[in-house]
């Protein structure tokens, strides 16, 4: 069994670019004082209608997508710049946190073969909920999102969190050299280093390793964080920056948080790729079809842990390029 600290770690540690918030609300008495659940945000008819869904399976299934609302690029509006689909097993003891690339070439209902992050642009969550049902074959039984931007204040309240990188990078983007070696990032360091694409030898498939090893350490800091003032500041600017769809009540995630104290294994994995390709003029993602159907019968089934063996499909989020 996982010590208490590892435990709550897990807890937070989890969801990918939303559910991390989510479960560090529902992991203590913070959920139970309504002026943090009161300000996280309930969309209204993000879960799409019934007809057509794959059915329900053993386990519980989220579809989590990080938002990024640039001010230095308003007419972009919102896009699903991450997305990721986490599965809690059955028997409560594994979370898997498996990541599909936003650039992915995938059908999306009514709008045929696109990336599909275009989905959330075409039709917001319903139709990417049902795009990524359709490529997975899972059922999706909540949505979650977190707004890019929060990533600011919720690093900044806790002092900065660290990551270490494995080679020197520089991001002609945003102008800044990532030395070798460990970091301490502030909130727009933060921001700039898992916005970051350019000049990484895998591009976004290495950005998705940047984003999951951020949320790791920042989920680390924030079950270290002893001061009640800083944790106050980390919990209003979190749920200040959270989405999730209308049926998310606090008892959703009180439930949730008991479920999770008895994980003893979470994983980050990416969805197999075949490689970059260019489809009608834009850079895109293929997916190694054969592999992603592998890895979703497994998530389906419930036995990850089958497909992770055979595989060796977790990331590491303790180093990155």
């Amino acid at each position: 069994m996982l010590e208490s600290g590892r435990r709550r770690r897990v807890m937070i540690g989890c969801g990918g670019l939303a559910l991390g918030a989510l479960l560090l609300l529902g992991g203590g008495a913070f959920l139970l004082q309504r002026a943090y659940n009161g300000q996280v945000k309930r969309i209204a008819g993000a879960m799409p209608g019934s007809a057509g869904r794959p059915a329900s399976g053993r386990g519980e299934n989220w579809l989590l997508i990080g938002s990024d609302r640039r001010a230095d690029r308003p007419s972009m509006g919102a896009r699903a710049d991450t997305i990721m689909l986490v599965h809690l097993s059955g028997r409560g003891d594994r979370v898997s946190v498996i990541a599909i690339p936003r650039d992915g070439w995938v059908a999306v209902p009514g709008h045929g073969t696109t990336k599909i992050n275009a989905a959330f642009a075409h039709g917001g969550p319903p139709l990417l909920i049902r795009t990524v049902e359709q490529l997975t074959g899972v059922r999706v039984d909540h949505y979650a999102a977190l707004d890019f931007g929060g990533f600011v204040k919720m690093t900044d309240a806790l002092g900065g969190v660290d990551v270490t990188v494995t080679k020197r990078t520089h991001d002609p983007m945003h102008d800044r050299t990532w030395p070798a070696g460990h970091q301490h990032l502030n909130g727009l360091e933060a921001l700039d280093f898992v916005r970051q694409r350019w000049n990484l030898p895998a591009g976004d498939l290495d950005r998705i390793k940047r984003q999951q090893a951020f949320l790791h350490a920042l989920a680390d800091k924030a079950m270290d964080t002893r001061n009640p003032i800083k944790l106050d500041r980390f919990l209003r600017a979190t749920t200040r920056s959270v989405t999730v769809d209308d049926s998310v009540s606090s008892g959703t995630l009180r439930g949730l948080a008991g479920r999770l104290t008895r994980v003893s294994l979470l994983e980050y994995l990416t969805a197999p790729v075949d490689g970059p390709a260019m489809k009608d003029g834009q850079s895109v993602v293929l997916l190694d079809d054969g592999r992603v159907r592998q890895l979703f019968t497994a998530v389906r089934a419930d036995r990850i842990g089958d497909y992770v063996t055979r595989n060796g499909a977790a990331n590491a989020v303790e180093t990155v390029r």
